[in-house]
């Protein structure tokens, strides 16, 4: 619920961004910075927010999150001009930077069995967020500009609320914990053994191609299928629902039987696939297979990604490993929208799936090798616990 509520906060935004422009004489560029702004802030505090939650537990950390959504939606609210609509969206990105400290909460409950199923969820409710946040801003926007920002805030206060009396704490840290050697292992957590480092390299690149996706579709779509504006809101719609499904039942079957590194490798596979496809397609003979592997394969991804992480890392560093994963995530939400629109315009229209494809393949063939090197290491030995028998 913590992360649903985060992401109505974000995708609210998007329909009356073009309100926004308008009413505050800003440009199409300074409108489309308030998104930026919020993911900007989110790779900033993303890691920092995890490596405070290793230390102090997750709970403060979720609660601070919802107060600080309802704090910044309210700003973005108020707003009289351009400047503080800013300052609302930084401060609601900062507080947005939670996602990594919910999924280190998950992942100190799961048993390794239940891990991938219960990502999955966490997944469908970033979903689910994402989804209706965007239509809460399209309907409360009928009465006005910023009535979603205030739906926005009344949801995240009455959330931070609730969660203080029923959210459990999952995580207790032993006074001190691993804080004296931290300096000295200040990297060694995120490029040691367990392809941790790695892992963030390839969830920076398959993020990166998929934002890209996302940034220009519209343009695509409208070049190659003819869609309208309304159509390709209902493609997005469809699009977030399908990867709902996917998270929220599909990957516990997938994972359950070929395992979560095989899912990783297929769910890129079907990106790298998808991408390729959708560059040349010119009807939806063509579009419509290509949306849906591209589709299944990012809801595989992202679930199974997060999920080998937290598996990999040590479980007192936990949070600061999937913080520097959702870091790495927004710095590709930031790149991509810019690299796919720079690739359309001065390369071609297909352009930026046919990069996006070669990176997805690129990272595909980096799990494969990482993945094969890691099968002939010793199992790493968690402290407290006997070595395994030769």
């Amino acid at each position: 619920m913590a992360v649903a509520i985060d992401l109505v906060g974000f995708g609210v935004v998007f329909p009356i961004l073009p309100i926004y422009a308008r009413r505050f004489h800003a440009s199409p560029a300074t409108a489309t910075g308030l998104v930026a702004a919020f993911a900007a802030a989110s790779f900033v505090f993303s890691p920092i927010w995890g490596r405070v939650s290793d230390r102090i537990g997750r709970k403060p950390l979720l609660i601070l999150s919802l107060a600080g959504t309802c704090i910044g939606s309210l700003l973005t609210g108020v707003a009289g001009g351009i400047a503080l609509l800013y300052v609302g969206r930084v401060v609601d990105g900062i507080s947005g930077a939670s996602v990594s400290v919910a999924q280190a909460a998950v992942s100190d409950v799961a048993a390794p069995s239940e891990r991938a199923r219960l990502f999955g969820l966490l997944g469908a409710a970033f979903g689910l967020g994402f989804v209706v946040g965007p239509a809460l801003g399209a309907l409360a926007a009928l009465a006005g500009p910023s009535v979603p920002f205030y739906a926005a805030a009344a949801l995240a206060g009455v959330n931070a609320l609730v969660a203080i009396r029923r959210l459990p704490e999952t995580h207790h840290p032993s006074p001190g914990g691993d804080m004296v050697d931290r300096p000295r292992r200040g990297l060694s957590a995120l490029s040691g053994a367990g392809l941790v480092g790695p892992l963030i390299g390839v969830a920076f690149g398959a993020l990166l191609a998929f934002s890209a996706f996302e940034a220009t579709f519209a343009l695509f779509g409208s070049r190659r299928l003819h869609l309208t504006i309304s159509s390709t809101a209902g493609v997005f719609a469809v699009i977030g629902l399908v990867i709902v499904a996917v998270q929220g039942g599909l990957v516990h079957a997938v994972v359950s039987r070929i395992g979560e590194l095989a899912t990783l490798r297929g769910g890129l596979a079907l990106d790298a696939a998808g991408l390729l496809v959708l560059a040349f397609s010119r009807s939806w003979f063509g579009a419509v297979p290509a949306l849906l592997a591209l589709t299944v394969g990012q809801g595989l991804v992202q679930t199974t990604m997060s999920s080998v992480l937290a598996g990999r890392a040590n479980p007192a560093r936990r949070g600061e490993v999937l913080g520097a994963q959702q870091s790495a995530g927004g710095l590709a939400r930031v790149i991509g929208p810019i690299v796919g629109g720079v690739l359309f315009q001065r390369v071609g229209v297909g352009a930026p799936y046919v990069v996006g494809a070669a990176v997805m393949a690129s990272v595909l063939i980096l799990v494969l090798v990482q993945s094969a090197g890691a099968a002939h290491e010793p199992s790493p030995v968690t402290p407290g616990t006997a070595a395994p028998a030769p």
